[in-house]
């Protein structure tokens, strides 16, 4: 690839000049680049530098979201409000720096006297989202969290929105220390960065395939690095017996982003009811997408719609734009979703989804079971508190959130939130990309033995001059 071209899915037309790949010496030079002082860099100075980026964003706003909306077609009120959740992410983890929970203090007066904190793991490469040209990609939640770990970051830019990354990489760069954040483009240059021996650890959202394939080539190098990918999810919904009406819900959730979330409910478990049924078709009947992000989405979702994985249930209506497509849902029953577990449980990126009916209780259970890992899962509950508590113990083992009474669609950046699950969900159940945990994946512990008061880290001394918190255990 010797240019990176965005396109209007509106149009399909090629949105400004194309923008030239970064070939593998140039990638070297960023690594090579990479501060060896910000790991150093206090965490007041760091929580003052990522607010720093966040101001820089929100004046920038209406620049910013013309240039992606050119490229991505989401929209002005969705890019405004996406530009908000990336500047809140960034102040976020500002004030984590400023509690120094962060450092997880632990100490054991022994002898011999151990005392542990975390360090910064080294320089990470970010791979951009399609579907968030801003909250996932150059300033998103990968990156603000590495940053705040005291880790330079070298960005992939996603091929769905280059001049968008180019116009938030300049804020960055002009903003941030010499060396701490650098860009790079092209899909050739991705995997360079990641078989880089300065390169310490790994973040991506995207694909399953293509994120599998840097998960082995992260975990086949001479020193395995860390990868933390965010790849495939279908987001069970299970509906019990004597739940609240869920079909505009559903309707509204699965359609919501033309179905360019990785929260998008894929599969709805619902008893075999057929007034049920009918409103649930009823509802996706009177939806309308927009156009997906780029003609590989478009023509991946066209695929797997025109094959069809069961019966159609419904389908709703294509709206305005070259890429744009018809919402379309599929039935089938319990048995056959067992039966066939492994195609229906493949994730359909866009506005597509499955229904599954069930006879009983058992019989719900039975198909639950077969479930691969997922972000989220979604009971609406009845009456019956005994069911809900039994689906409950399935889905929590295959997720990392669980829905009470609502939809999965929007996650909120808060300090519970925990955004992950099992394979395919992601490669590491035990850490989330959004959130104030998103932090500890780019930290390792480091513990000092016996070591002088006054050649310890500030946190790590009995006099703690920095006010952080400590356990003492031992």
């Amino acid at each position: 690839m010797t240019a990176v071209q965005g396109y209007d899915p509106r149009t399909a037309a090629p949105v400004g000049e194309p923008v030239p790949a970064s070939t593998a010496s140039e990638v070297d030079a960023v690594v090579a680049a990479a501060s060896r002082t910000w790991p150093d860099t206090s965490a007041a100075d760091r929580a003052f530098a990522l607010e720093a980026v966040a101001d820089a964003l929100d004046a920038d706003r209406a620049r910013l979201v013309e240039i992606a909306d050119a490229e991505t077609a989401l929209g002005v009120p969705r890019l405004t409000g996406e530009i908000g959740r990336t500047t809140g992410q960034l102040r976020m983890f500002a004030s984590l720096l400023r509690t120094g929970a962060h450092l997880d203090v632990v100490f054991s007066p022994g002898p011999p006297d151990v005392r542990r904190t975390r360090q910064a793991i080294g320089p990470v490469a970010v791979f951009s989202a399609s579907n968030f040209p801003f909250a996932f990609s150059v300033a998103g939640g990968d990156t603000a969290s590495a940053l705040a770990a005291g880790c330079p970051v070298v960005v992939k830019a996603h091929e769905a929105h280059p001049r968008t990354s180019l116009a938030v990489a300049e804020i960055l760069r002009r903003t941030l220390p010499e060396g701490v954040f650098a860009l790079v483009m092209g899909r050739e240059a991705g995997t360079a960065l990641v078989r880089h021996p300065g390169i310490r650890a790994v973040g991506f959202t995207g694909s399953l395939a293509g994120g599998r394939a840097l998960f082995d080539l992260a975990q086949g190098r001479p020193d395995p690095i860390p990868f933390y990918g965010e790849l495939g999810s279908v987001n069970p919904v299970v509906v019990l017996p004597g739940a609240a009406s869920v079909a505009e819900g559903y309707a509204a959730s699965l359609t919501l982003g033309a179905g360019q979330f990785c929260t998008n409910p894929g599969l709805l478990f619902v008893p075999d009811d057929a007034v049920l049924l009918d409103e649930i078709a009823q509802a996706v009947r009177g939806t309308t997408a927009g156009p997906l992000l780029s003609p590989g989405i478009h023509r991946s979702y066209v695929d797997h719609t025109t094959a069809g994985p069961a019966r159609v249930l419904a389908t709703g209506t294509a709206g305005e734009g070259a890429w744009a497509v018809a919402p379309v849902v599929f039935a089938t029953d319990a048995a056959d979703f067992v039966a066939r577990a492994e195609s229906f449980t493949e994730e359909t990126f866009g506005p597509s989804g499955l229904v599954v009916t069930y006879r009983d209780l058992d019989t719900l259970l039975a198909a639950l079971e077969a479930l691969p890992g997922s972000l989220t899962g979604s009971v609406h509950a009845g009456t019956d508190d005994s069911a809900t508590l039994k689906v409950a113990k399935i889905l929590r083992t295959r997720v990392g959130r669980l829905v009470h009474n609502g939809w999965p669609t929007g996650v909120a950046v808060c300090w519970a939130m925990h955004h992950g699950g099992p394979w395919p969900a992601s490669t590491s159940p035990a850490h989330t990309s959004v959130g104030s945990a998103a932090i500890d994946r780019w930290l390792v512990p480091i513990a000092y033995q016996d070591w002088p008061e006054h050649l310890l880290p500030p946190e790590l001394r009995t006099d703690n001059p920095l006010g952080f918190p400590r356990t003492v255990q031992g």
